[in-house]
């Protein structure tokens, strides 16, 4: 197996998850911002156009983070699962990364490409200028309500570490940089992000 990687959020849920899971992989460097993954070269490899994506040795090539963490989470059984061992755990897993995905993470990364991350992404996608403060306000609306879901729980799906942390945990600590700052008032998910930055996957 190869993984064709870049810079940004989606490559770095894939490299943390790796780090939890202990697995190294030979990789392809990507340049996103050179528009490498706009060039017919790499769509030949995955037709949207986004990185990372996970080649396998028969050719097979398994793009979208959801996707590549779970596959390497099923042929990984060496050490502790980020998905879950029971269907119950499972189910409850793809629950809150369904969540955090659709509800926190899509509108953030939206309101960045429509505004500070304008001038990269305006030639390469469909981009709604006038939608930016409204879609980072609704990221921040599902942060909030997550606040509140945290009471009592050391991680999103409880006491198991999940995919779920490490999607939101990258994705929040990236956008922190560029114009979403997270809410110091949200002292759940303040002290939750301090526990993820403990671990050493999170170097």
């Amino acid at each position: 197996m190869k993984l064709h990687t870049s810079i940004g959020p989606n490559p770095a849920v894939v490299a943390m998850f790796m780090k939890e899971k202990g697995i190294e992989l030979p990789s392809v460097q990507v340049d996103i911002r050179g528009g490498e993954n706009r060039k017919e070269a790499f769509l030949k490899v995955n037709p949207s156009g986004q990185s990372p994506a996970l080649e396998l040795d028969d050719g097979t090539v398994i793009s979208e983070i959801t996707a590549i963490c779970e596959y390497l989470d099923d042929v990984n059984k060496s050490t502790p699962s980020l998905i879950g061992n029971t269907p119950q755990e499972r189910a409850v897993t793809h629950m809150w990364v369904r969540r955090v995905d659709l509800n926190i993470l899509e509108p953030m990364a939206n309101g960045f490409r429509y505004s500070e991350g304008l001038k990269m992404f305006e030639s390469r996608m469909r981009c709604l200028p006038e939608a930016a403060a409204g879609l980072k306000a609704c990221a921040q609306d599902k942060l909030k309500w997550l606040d509140g879901q945290m009471v009592g729980k050391t991680w999103i799906a409880g006491d198991r570490f999940t995919l779920a942390d490490i999607m939101l945990f990258v994705f929040v600590n990236f956008f922190a940089k560029v114009g979403q700052a997270i809410d110091p008032s949200l002292k759940n998910i303040v002290a939750w992000n301090e526990r993820v930055k403990a671990r050493p996957s999170a170097a």
